[in-house]
């Protein structure tokens, strides 16, 4: 069985990739290749093409047949997305509605969306579950949640079943070694703290350290990539079995503040990740936690990767495999 996945030259996109072909199915990666990277396309064909390209999308839906797209093809900067807003919604909504409008032309009614905890907001309720607010203070949270939206209102309208996996932060990297975590320009803790400790970047920063937080730095639910890629196929699976149209929460249930990153990342490598405080950045939430009881009742998924050294020492691997010597 064929599955589309969109970005599937990206992060978490290749795990996804990855996962399918474990389970027997046939990813076929779509992605422009302009944030994510051919090297990572390693279990199924690669077809070139933009999601803004509804006459390209067809074309490559008709050929390959697929019983399901999972999408993963957006732009994830909260950043970049204050400072270019149209080009997010252009990107992650306008190019969802592509995609979604040639699935319609192709008869193609299974889904599943890689969505995103920023839904929410600044939460006063953790862990979050899936019915607090939604209330996303970026462009990239708002233009994530215009697809939950559109997802809602099109399996109503005209059949088409999804599941949006809103996760947390993923991080880690496959335990083989042949994929990882891989960004230009790298923003994610777990990578940057690693950069520092391999004395790649001279420090991390730590952005704010009077939160209202154990040791004062801001609190986060750190998911490996596999359990993520694991959950996408756990969907997958959900929708082969008739289930309906449903938003779910992809996390460990457990937070990490950012100094217990860099202690894990001093205890995985051997050397100490040089830091240096940094003011708060606007929007940042002391805390962020998943209560993912939804996705264990629902899909039967829950995180494998509960222990963070594990978590740090899968994405070390891959780091030293790319790093200069």
């Amino acid at each position: 069985m064929n599955v589309l996945v969109t970005g599937g030259a990206g992060y978490v996109g290749s795990h996804a990739c990855s996962a399918l072909r474990a389970a027997g199915l046939t990813p076929v990666t779509y992605d422009n290749l302009s944030r994510g990277f051919r090297e990572l396309v390693r279990f199924g064909p690669l077809e070139e093409g933009d999601i803004l390209d509804e006459a390209r999308l067809v074309g490559v839906l008709e050929k390959y047949k697929p019983a399901a797209v999972m999408h993963f093809a957006a732009f994830a900067y909260v950043g970049e997305s204050v400072e270019m807003p149209l080009d997010y919604y252009r990107n992650n909504f306008a190019g969802a509605l592509s995609l979604l409008g040639a699935m319609q032309k192709c008869g193609v009614n299974k889904f599943v969306f890689s969505s995103t905890c920023a839904v929410y907001g600044t939460p006063e309720t953790q862990p979050m579950t899936e019915d607090i607010p939604l209330a996303p203070i970026n462009p990239y949270g708002r233009s994530k949640l215009m697809v939950e939206h559109a997802l809602r209102d099109a399996g109503a309208a005209c059949g088409l079943r999804s599941v949006s996996l809103r996760y947390f932060n993923a991080s880690g990297a496959h335990p083989s070694g042949e994929i990882g975590e891989m960004h230009d320009p790298e923003t994610h803790l777990v990578p940057r703290a690693l950069m520092a400790a391999n004395g790649e970047i001279d420090a991390i920063d730590i952005f704010g350290t009077d939160y209202p937080t154990p040791d004062g730095s801001a609190i986060r639910d750190y998911i490996h990539v596999c359990d993520l890629a694991d959950a996408h196929v756990a969907a997958l699976r959900y929708l082969e079995e008739s289930g309906g149209t449903i938003s779910l929460n992809l996390g460990t249930g457990r937070g990490h503040s950012v100094r217990e990153i860099l202690d894990s990342v001093a205890r995985v490598t051997g050397r100490e990740p040089p830091s240096r405080v940094a003011a708060r950045r606007a929007g940042d939430p002391p805390m962020l936690v998943a209560d993912p009881s939804a996705a264990r009742r629902v899909l039967g998924f829950a995180a494998e990767w509960t222990e963070i050294d594990a978590v740090i020492t899968s994405a070390w691997k891959w780091h030293r495999y790319r790093a200069p010597q």
